[in-house]
């Protein structure tokens, strides 16, 4: 398996760069790769990993794209809360680019 280096510690990713294991994570590391990404994390992007490691959290699972643009809708209010501003913060896929920053596992139902 791939690696990614830190602040000098190796970090192990699968082969779509999503960490292996969730005890790795930490800021350093989501800014490690949302650089990786080509992202330049904002507080909104913050608010959005947040809430999704909230999510996974609570309910052991990431949401697919559908779910989470509802769920940000109800948590943070209908401006957040669809397609549109997501994914300008997450060109690649809201719920698959922020899932990977925020160093859960690729989404259900993600290709």
């Amino acid at each position: 398996m791939p690696n990614i280096e830190v602040n000098g510690k190796s970090i192990e990713v699968d082969e779509e760069g999503y960490l292996v294991n969730l005890s790795d994570w930490s800021e350093d590391v989501a800014n490690h790769i949302a650089q990786v990404e080509n992202l330049s994390m904002s507080e909104s992007h913050w608010e959005v990993v947040n809430f999704l490691r909230d999510y996974y959290e609570e309910f052991q699972i990431a949401p697919a794209v559908r779910v989470l643009t509802k769920a940000i809708g109800k948590k943070l209010g209908a401006d957040k809360g669809n397609s549109t501003y997501l994914y300008e913060l997450f060109p690649y896929g809201p719920a698959k680019q922020a899932c990977k920053i925020g160093g859960l596992p690729k989404p259900t139902g993600c290709v």
